[in-house]
């Protein structure tokens, strides 16, 4: 199964650990090598790793973990190709960067990644920092949620249907008007197939 990039570090230093002294590290240990105070954030890491494989618990040990042998699955590199602006063109991210996915967004279209910026899509319950997966497609199926340029080069997200003499956006917020533009004036630059996203600690 994939990890997050903590659940990587932890699994790696138990790992290192284990090598080292025969014996799994405590959980105040991981802690303070990951400088965490809290045992609870360290425990739902290692729950997680047990949850997806990697390590058991294993019974009456004090420091009662094991490896589990498994296959790490690779993950899939993508572009991080720009920014969605309110009110601006896409904004091109310099330097280049790239995004690590999870094997699942594997598909036979390239794919890549916009970050939003602002507030301006939280009706489409997207928010400042989301990371969106966009397969690279300039067709969709009705229904599916795009991410298009209007004519005046400004981006939109929304999901789209075609009707007679043009195409009608249509926001994930209920009772919003929907955008309907001509035949023309809408270029598909893809098709949203992910979010990823970071929850800050408060």
């Amino acid at each position: 199964m994939y990890l997050t990039k903590r659940q990587k570090e932890t699994l790696d230093y138990i790992t290192g650990y284990l090598s080292e002294h025969g014996y799994a590290p405590t959980l105040e240990e991981i802690g303070s090598h990951f400088g965490l105070s809290s045992p609870a954030t360290v425990y739902k890491h290692v729950q997680q790793l047990v949850h997806k494989g990697y390590l058991r618990k294993a019974r009456h040990q004090g420091r009662g973990l094991e490896l589990v042998e498994v296959e790490p699955q690779r993950t899939i590199e993508a572009p991080l190709l720009g920014q969605l602006v309110a009110g601006r063109s896409l904004e091109a991210i310099r330097p280049a960067r790239t995004v690590n996915l999870p094997p699942e967004f594997n598909s036979a279209a390239p794919i890549y990644v916009l970050r939003v910026r602002g507030d301006w899509l939280n009706d489409e319950q997207l928010a400042d920092g989301d990371l969106l997966v966009v397969e690279d497609r300039s067709t969709a199926k009705d229904g599916e949620t795009v991410v298009a340029l209007l004519h005046d080069d400004l981006p939109a997200v929304g999901r789209i249907y075609r009707e007679a003499g043009g195409v009608r956006l249509q926001s994930g917020r209920p009772g919003r008007e929907p955008l309907w533009l001509p035949e023309g004036q809408l270029q598909i630059r893809g098709v949203l197939v992910g979010l990823l996203r970071r929850y800050e600690r408060r």
